[in-house]
């Protein structure tokens, strides 16, 4: 019993200790801005608005970027722009944008 109380405990917590921090990504978010707008909003179409998404969302896409596991559109200049993030540069940026108002 106590075994799954532990795993339920852990289970629960874990994405806690996973997210980032937004104001973080406030500060690591400039090379964003070209493209994707000052507050996440794009004014070009071209680029998609990253306000509001789900931060794991935002995570996921920004790694499938540098894994090269996205292609079309703009994905080999996103592969170039992101080549560098940390695993806590990405989910400080994936928080920075899920907290913007969409």
């Amino acid at each position: 019993m106590k075994q799954w109380l532990a795993a339920g405990l852990l289970a629960v917590t874990l994405p806690a200790f996973a997210a980032g921090d937004a104001d973080a990504g406030a500060q690591k978010s400039a090379t964003c801005q070209a493209c994707h707008g000052a507050k996440g909003k794009s004014a070009q179409p071209l680029y998609p608005n990253l306000a509001g998404q789900n931060a794991a969302y935002l995570d996921r896409a920004i790694l499938a970027y540098q894994k090269g596991e996205r292609s079309g559109g703009q994905a080999e200049v996103m592969k170039a722009f992101v080549a560098g993030l940390s695993d806590s540069d990405r989910a400080d940026l994936a928080a920075y944008y899920a907290g913007l108002t969409p």
